[in-house]
Order: structure tokens, then C-alpha cells, then sequence
């Protein structure tokens, strides 16, 4: 057998890869130069826009009463069923409250559907992105926890009115 010959045979300097070599350090050397775009985190918080999706919370109204009434969508919509209601009826206008509604943090994949399928806009994806555990309970939010003013969340249901 006849052996094919190279359409192009490599010189001892490209064999060394040197020209690559070189190329590779040109490209490192300048980007160094270029201005740096990482945040120093402790030090320089990040400020999330309105379309960032935290960690989900519950609304709670101005005169202290909690928005959601234990319809249960956002549970069987969540794909990590991390999700739990557990309703109770109620003597005011509203049938229903949530009696216990707990998220588990360690579950919750940040997707933001209890969000949208929520028809009273009691859950939203807050801003907070700072979550720290000790311990598997600790992660397991209960009311305590999930409550939140709507004057803080005002940004975000904003957010969610114009984008619906």
C-alpha cells in the first residue's frame, strides 16, 4: 500500500506548539488589563432587580392579615414538592386560611410556578438570596418565617402585574 501523503506537514516550531503557546499568554496578558466585573460579596451586596426570583415568601397586608387562602395550587403545582398547606376555616369574609403552610427550602428549586399560579397573589419570590442552615429543620420555613409586609414586596408584585 501506497502511504498518503500530508496535505501539509508540520514544521518543528509548529510541532512544538509554540505559536499556540504564544497566543494563549497574548490572549491572558490582555484580558488582565480589562476591568473586572466580579463583586467582592460580603463586602458589596448585590441589589436584585424586580424580576429576580429569591426565595418565595408569603404577603402579608397592612392590618396584619395574611393574603392567602389555602386554595392549595401552589403545593400541587410545585415540582420539588417542597410546598406544604394545611387550611382551616375562618369566621371573616374569607373562608379559609392557611392553619400551616411550610416551605422546605432544601427542596425549593427557585422556579417561581407557586408564584404564577397563585389567584391572589399571596406568594411571591422575594429578593432575599442570603439562606443559611444548621440543620435540616432549620430549613423548613414555617408562617414565622415566609410573612412578609406588602410594602416591602411592592417592587415585585409591580413586576408581576405589568408582565401578566
Amino acid at each position: 500500500m501506497a502511504e498518503k501523503k500530508r496535505l501539509k506537514d508540520l514544521t518543528v516550531w509548529q510541532k512544538a506548539y509554540i505559536p499556540e503557546i504564544a497566543k494563549g499568554l497574548a490572549l491572558t496578558l490582555k484580558t488582565m488589563f480589562k476591568p473586572k466585573f466580579t463583586m467582592e460579596y460580603p463586602e458589596v451586596k448585590f441589589l436584585p432587580p424586580s424580576s429576580y426570583r429569591g426565595r418565595p415568601v408569603l404577603v402579608e397586608e397592612a392590618g396584619g392579615e395574611e393574603r392567602c387562602v389555602a386554595c392549595g395550587l401552589c403545593a400541587r403545582v410545585c415540582p420539588a414538592l417542597a410546598i406544604e398547606v394545611q387550611a382551616a376555616e375562618t369566621e371573616r369574609e374569607k373562608e379559609r386560611y392557611p392553619e400551616r403552610f411550610e416551605i422546605n427550602m432544601l427542596r425549593c428549586i427557585f422556579c417561581g410556578f407557586c408564584e404564577e399560579v397563585c389567584p391572589e397573589e399571596a406568594i411571591v419570590m422575594s429578593k432575599d438570596y442570603e439562606m443559611v442552615f444548621n440543620n435540616r429543620e432549620d430549613a423548613i420555613y414555617g408562617k414565622d418565617k415566609l410573612l412578609v409586609s406588602v410594602s416591602q414586596l411592592q417592587d415585585r408584585i409591580n413586576f408581576l402585574r405589568s408582565h401578566k
